[in-house]
């Protein structure tokens, strides 16, 4: 997707919407994100593929080389809060949950998280006069970056209307995703030869190794921690510190918070979420809602040292230290952590979408 030419038309559509705004560039990096977040379940994906092009593009206008990393990295973390989620697929199979239900309820939070993006950016390059394009486009400039790019929009139609419609499963979706990315770059858009396809699917192999060694471990680690009853003991001292409900549902924040800095997301879901849901459950916590809550917090952790794995992404492309990105960060940050408030405390923005469609 990034070396079809996928990502580069996304970015144009979100250009043309928002790039004559006071921090254009800046607000094009998260709203690309968010369209290219319904294509891939992956923060380091969708920070390479969309920084790449995004964080170069920012620098040359005269954006803050901190700042423009910054960006990109914290809108990676929409990758997996908007569906198709890979942390969304290992919970769904960790604790037995709908991955459908998850997949919709993934939309509302989605949205609400770019909006908390948009609004540091568009402060912070307001400020500094940090602008995209000088001049509005008109209706004609969006119709056409919508028809450049319809290839690419097509994808989460195809994703997403496979699985509802039960043609295919989620995990069947990623092979048809594959299958149209690779169409939609070498012969829609002419990105790539086929000579060039082998460093592509060589790229895609190294990304993925690490990832499934990751998952291997992780899941040994979970067997291992069970037999031990550490989760039982987690369990029972978070009960032990208070009977508010709202107490230790904040309890169970700050300590995904904690975990998100220090433990790589899909093995922190594989090991904590079957320890963790029961006791949400116990609280009256939907399993999907808190699957969203749990997923969130740990997006998070993909923009705090030390683990922040988009802050050293966003860094490689940069060429900008990662304490740097970090500092330039925590505004985003902070906003990060609103939104997850306003999903902790207003279930429906995560159980509306799948109670409308499955019903209660």
């Amino acid at each position: 997707m990034a070396r079809g030419g996928i990502a580069k038309y996304l970015l144009g559509l979100a250009d043309t919407l928002l790039g004559a705004l006071p921090g254009g560039y800046a607000l094009t990096t998260v709203l690309g994100s968010l369209f290219f977040a319904d294509l891939s379940g992956s923060a380091a994906a969708s920070v390479s593929a969309i920084g790449t092009i995004m964080v170069p593009g920012m620098k040359n206008q005269g954006y803050s080389p901190a700042f423009a990393a910054a960006v990109a990295a914290c809108a990676g973390c929409l990758a997996v809060i908007i569906p198709p989620s890979n942390p969304m697929i290992l919970y769904g199979v960790a604790t037995d949950t709908s991955i459908g239900r998850l997949f919709l309820a993934g939309f509302i939070p989605g949205a609400l998280v770019a909006i908390s993006l948009m609004i540091p950016a568009f402060l912070i390059s307001k400020k500094n006069d940090w602008r995209g394009t000088r001049t509005r486009s008109s209706m004609r400039d969006v119709v056409k970056a919508f028809w450049l790019a319809k290839w690419a929009l097509l994808i989460p139609v195809i994703i997403l209307g496979g699985i509802y419609s039960g043609i295919f499963t989620p995990t069947e979706a990623g092979a048809v995703a594959c299958l149209y990315a690779i169409f939609a770059g070498r012969y829609a858009y002419k990105e790539f030869t086929w000579r060039e396809f082998p460093s592509i699917a060589r790229a895609g192999v190294v990304t993925i190794v690490p990832i499934m060694i990751i998952i291997s471990l992780a899941t040994l680690f979970g067997q291992v921690v069970t037999l031990m009853g550490i989760p039982s003991h987690i369990a029972e001292s978070l009960r032990q510190a208070s009977n508010n409900p709202l107490v230790l549902l904040l309890l169970i924040n700050l300590f995904l918070l904690v975990v998100g800095m220090f433990m790589e997301t899909s093995a922190a879901i594989i090991i904590l979420s079957p320890i963790l849901l029961p006791l949400a459950v116990a609280l009256g916590i939907d399993p999907v809602h808190f699957g969203m809550i749990m997923i969130v917090n740990l997006s998070i952790g993909f923009i705090t040292p030390p683990l922040g794995t988009n802050l050293f992404v966003a860094s490689s492309i940069s060429n900008v230290q990662s304490e740097k990105i970090f500092k330039a960060a925590i505004p985003f940050a902070l906003c990060l952590v609103i939104a997850l408030a306003i999903i902790v405390i207003f279930p429906q923005t995560c159980l509306y979408l799948p109670n409308l469609y499955y019903g209660n």
